[in-house]
């Protein structure tokens, strides 16, 4: 018999927005907030694995980008 191990909460801080968006998700995908976020971390941590660590240093340049000049 094959037992699912138990889940284990992780707390994370996030913007308003980045919020709104994966609620926005969840709703379309008829899924909890919990469920995509697990999705998309199970997918981003596939690509690291593949990509290693030029993936992160990517992704947080294109962030930098986004947030534009600090205050």
């Amino acid at each position: 018999m094959c037992r699912m191990a138990r889940k284990i909460f992780v707390g994370i801080r996030i913007d308003p927005e980045l919020k709104k968006s994966l609620e926005e998700m969840g709703h379309a995908e008829e899924r909890s907030v919990s469920q995509v976020c697990e999705l998309l971390l199970r997918k981003g941590i596939d690509v690291y694995k593949k990509e290693g660590a030029k993936y992160l240093r990517k992704s947080a340049s294109r962030e930098k980008q986004h947030e534009g000049p600090s205050k």
